[in-house]
């Protein structure tokens, strides 16, 4: 069946039945930026020769000429276009990792949010395997800058890392070591409600506390509670609480070796990252403040008892 979008002669015009079969002969089906992209990977021994045909080239070509002494920086600017495109990347993953959390605040059952939350993680493995993939050119490309100009590649700016060599058994180990007591709650209720509790290490109302949290565990009876770890005042009386009624715990303490000052503040984004259901928030200090603020900006639901009479 002949196609007649355009006469005889004349280039296919943008957007016409013609074109856009000229457009899948010449270049296949090219997904859009909103879909999955299930083309294959380049094959590893296809890349690594296609390197090592453009070092070849390169240097076959300026060798034993006036422009040699340039061949070096030259060569080196090969291996950083593959290093900064997976720096490019890896700061689009850390777009799609916030993009996902904030997905998941937003769940409400319905098949838009969830497919929503599908597309996004689908763009997730894929920029993994991108960043994987520019990391691959990138080493290839720095072990024939290696052969050919006889020393190391090294970033001007930076660290070179490459993210495959972080397997699961390393990553499992450095969450063991500086998470141990999440680990434990996760395989005790590893699809609880997670619920955010914080109270000033002056306040001692154990009767509102424990009135208040059993009001909560009976509206979410898998509920999780997660509190700063503060041995006295209003967490220390949540965590007794939790003991009393079973509830598994989550405790986030401070980091106060690595962030100095403002470890309880770093140590509350690192509680809302997991984000709960809601905060439970009782009097204290700036810290209680700055939690609430920003888990009110982050949309998450706040139960606020600082004002309230006892």
């Amino acid at each position: 069946m002949a196609i007649h979008d355009e006469p005889d002669g004349h280039e296919p015009q943008p957007g016409s039945t013609a074109y856009l079969l000229q457009e899948m002969q010449l270049y296949g089906h090219r997904p859009f930026e909103d879909e999955p992209d299930h083309r294959p990977l380049p094959d590893d021994r296809v890349a690594g020769g296609a390197v090592a045909d453009m070092f070849d080239a390169l240097v076959s070509c300026l060798i034993d000429t006036r422009i040699e002494p340039d061949l070096e920086d030259l060569a080196w600017g090969i291996v950083n276009v593959f290093h900064r495109a997976g720096e490019r990347i890896e700061r689009e993953l850390d777009d799609n990792e916030q993009a996902q959390k904030r997905m998941q605040r937003e769940q409400d059952g319905s098949e838009v949010k969830s497919v929503e939350l599908e597309r996004m993680i689908a763009e997730g493995i894929t920029m993994l395997e991108r960043r994987d993939t520019m990391e691959f050119f990138r080493d290839a490309a720095a072990d024939q800058f290696r052969i050919h100009i006889r020393k190391p590649w090294l970033p001007r700016a930076g660290a070179m890392v490459n993210h495959k060599t972080l397997t699961a058994t390393v990553l499992d180990s450095r969450k063991q070591i500086n998470r141990r007591e999440y680990q434990k709650q996760r395989l005790l209720d590893p699809d609880g409600v997670r619920v955010a509790f914080t109270g000033g290490a002056d306040y001692n109302d154990h009767q509102r506390i424990y009135a208040v949290l059993d009001k909560v565990h009976t509206h979410l009876p898998n509920m999780i509670l997660m509190h700063g770890g503060t041995p006295t005042g209003a967490e220390r009386i949540a965590a007794c609480w939790a003991r009393d009624r079973k509830v598994p715990q989550d405790p986030y303490r401070p980091d106060w070796n690595h962030h100095k000052k403002a470890a309880p503040f770093k140590r509350n984004d690192a509680m809302l990252e997991a984000c709960p259901k809601g905060v439970v928030v009782f009097p204290g200090t700036g810290i209680q403040d700055n939690l609430a603020d920003k888990a009110r900006k982050m949309g998450i639901r706040i139960w606020d008892f600082r004002k309230r009479s006892g």
